[in-house]
């Protein structure tokens, strides 16, 4: 059988070809573990979960020379301390208005004029009268001192004396009453004119020709007051305070008043009055701010805002150019240069920037930023360009 004469010789394992395990190639482990430390380090580099720093951005902005001293700020209105709504002692329909909104008016002026026949018919009335009693004067007066006369020689009783007496008496009494008359249709005439109390200006015209006009304007249809005035040389800004910051209001300090329509225009003042009551459903006390001098431009009832002054400064009632500003904490120094660390998409990059004037924790910024860039408040050394940040 051939299988009986089969070489078992032949049959061997070659062990020359057969390749050692892969666990046993120390190079290729060591080679392995230095990708496996490379991959480690790249995730960690851009790993969007890698931790960030907490910081907390301002914003660059445009501030006056005054409010870098500021210690309190309070929102208010422009108040006439010295206003009137102007109206009739009498009643009766006007015929005269002689003023408008915006006119100057001097103390004493009349302004208006009620219609004022009936009352110079009065006037007249009692002016006659004046002028008969006047003439019953005459008769009277003669009438006693030719009773007197006649009674010293006898030739006339105690009685006609007397009764002449009393009728010259009667008379007398009857001209003080006709003056009286008089007096008080002037005065009611008087009263149809209607005069401006004081130097001032028309707010507000509040009747026209032809309405009739009545002291408490009780009738349907009446008018009381005929027009607003306004003495404008008594111009001031009454702000609420909180109770909490009262303590940094003292009297005389000083002030800086800007004017919502012109923000660029500061107006020197100061701490004339605190009124001395508080309003319990605002917790508020009202403080009253004089103005130092002040222009056309302040009208009653315009939106103010107030700057409390820490230090006296003499503000200027001109236009003032605003600093761009950023506070003093934002700003490091390196190699004799300055640099902030700007946040753009919640990462630091370090911008360059030119500085001015440092006014208390403010540092003016010439080159380098723009009004409405956000930057780091406050630079600690955690923080260099690239940081990722969360911003607070």
């Amino acid at each position: 059988m051939e299988a009986k004469n089969f070489d078992l010789n032949t049959l061997k394992i070659n062990r020359s070809e057969e390749k050692q395990p892969f666990y046993r190639n120390k190079k290729a482990i060591i080679a392995i573990m230095a990708i496996l430390v490379v991959i480690i380090i790249l995730f960690l580099l851009i790993n969007p979960f890698t931790s960030t720093i907490e910081v907390k951005g301002t914003s660059v902005t445009k501030i006056s020379h005054s409010q870098t001293s500021a210690i309190l700020t309070a929102n208010g209105y422009v108040v006439a301390q010295r206003k009137a709504a102007v109206a009739s002692k009498g009643m009766g329909r006007l015929v005269f208005l002689g003023v408008v909104e915006g006119d100057e008016v001097k103390k004493d002026q009349i302004i208006a004029r009620l219609e004022d026949i009936d009352i110079k018919a009065q006037l007249e009335q009692a002016e006659a009268n004046l002028k008969l009693n006047q003439a019953d004067l005459k008769e009277a007066e003669n009438n006693y001192q030719r009773q007197k006369n006649l009674f010293a020689v006898g030739s006339t009783t105690k009685s006609d004396l007397d009764a002449s007496e009393a009728r010259l008496l009667r008379v007398q009494a009857g001209i003080d009453v006709a003056k009286a008359m008089v007096k008080n249709a002037e005065v009611s005439l008087e009263n149809t004119l209607i005069r401006a109390p004081f130097n001032g200006k028309v707010l507000s015209k509040n009747a026209d020709v032809g309405e009739v006009v009545a002291p408490l304007a009780g009738s349907i249809g009446s008018r009381g007051a005929v027009v607003t005035i306004a003495d404008m040389t008594s111009l001031e800004v009454e702000v609420d305070v909180s109770e909490s910051n009262l303590q940094k209001v003292i009297i005389n300090q000083e002030c800086e008043i800007s004017l919502d329509a012109y923000p660029n225009v500061k107006y020197p003042g100061f701490v004339s009055k605190i009124v001395p009551t508080a309003d319990r459903s605002k917790a508020t006390v009202q403080v009253k701010i004089g103005f130092r001098k002040y222009d056309e431009k302040v009208l009653p009832e315009m939106s103010a805002k107030v700057i409390f002054l820490s230090t006296q400064q003499n503000t200027k009632t001109e236009t003032e150019q605003p600093m761009l500003v950023i506070p003093t904490s934002a700003v490091f120094s390196k190699q004799n240069k300055n640099y902030v660390y700007k946040i753009e998409s919640n990462v630091a990059v370090v911008k360059e920037v030119t500085t001015g004037r440092v006014s208390g924790s403010y540092t003016e910024v010439l080159s380098g930023l723009n009004e409405g860039d956000i930057v780091i408040e406050t630079v600690t050394n955690k923080i260099s360009d690239g940081s990722k940040l969360k911003v607070l």
